[in-house]
């Protein structure tokens, strides 16, 4: 393994090891509202039944370079609300990432940047479907970025549900959450559904504490008491928001 490789593996897992010490249980509303690029006005639902998980910005990975592209639609909420800053990081399929350090630094400053542009935000999480090329990559990332947030901002990472289960690569990353994402899971889905419904539990107790859901895509098992991420293709408003909470609130 490479000297600087050696070096980011080590401080990633003193870093997870010092965040698995707090015992992260996840605070604040039990249902958090997905709230992508689209015009949202939740000023309807009131805060303490829902918390909205919005996109702050997103990241385009392009051979050697990073694109920043921030929120540009308007989010509305009801008072006390809280909020969780949600920053994408999407492969663009015309130049495959170089994943060098020199990317990786760029892509460091600009995650920090929408990070602190949302003080507001009790938490900040990363959603991005990290190729196996590019893992060191994304936990240095990862590692930079709980670095710079406040001790009392949580870090909060999604995660395809294969990751929970038999490849459990992201057990040293420095987050207080991984969030399986039990939709649009693709050749995985139906041994995930099906062992979970068996009563077969996530092997990581990392990605024990909350649940990705699609509104269009029901999915029967929730265990009680973990925090539900709630995604809705066709976006959210108070109507839909109202009847969302009525099905998956706890």
């Amino acid at each position: 393994m490479p000297w600087r490789q050696w070096i980011l593996a080590c401080a990633v897992a003193c870093v997870a090891a010092a965040a698995a010490a707090t015992g992260f249980r996840p605070a604040g509303p039990r249902v958090y509202l997905w709230a992508w690029e689209t015009a949202t006005d939740l000023r309807g639902v009131d805060g303490s039944r829902a918390g909205v998980a919005f996109l702050a910005g997103s990241l385009l990975l392009r051979a050697d370079d990073v694109i920043p592209r921030p929120r540009l639609q308007p989010l509305r909420v009801a008072d006390r609300t809280t909020l969780i800053a949600v920053v994408r990081i999407d492969l663009d399929p015309r130049g495959r990432p170089s994943f060098s350090v020199d990317q990786q630094d760029e892509a460091s400053d600009l995650l920090v940047g929408f990070a602190r542009r949302h003080p507001e935000a009790s938490a900040v999480q990363v959603d991005f479907d990290a190729p196996i090329s590019g893992r060191v990559f994304y936990a240095g990332l990862l590692a930079r970025l709980r670095r710079a947030l406040p001790t009392s901002t949580a870090l909060s990472m999604t995660a395809l549900a294969s990751w929970c289960q038999g490849d459990p690569w992201i057990v040293s990353l420095p987050v207080d959450e991984a969030v399986p994402m039990l939709f649009r899971m693709g050749p995985d889905a139906r041994h995930v559904r099906v062992g979970l419904q068996q009563g077969r539990d996530f092997a990581l107790p990392l990605c024990r504490h909350s649940l990705g859901l699609s509104t269009d895509e029901p999915f029967a098992w929730r265990p009680a008491g973990r925090r539900v991420y709630l995604f809705n293709p066709r976006g959210w408003n108070d109507a839909s928001a109202l009847g969302a909470l009525s099905e998956y609130g706890q």
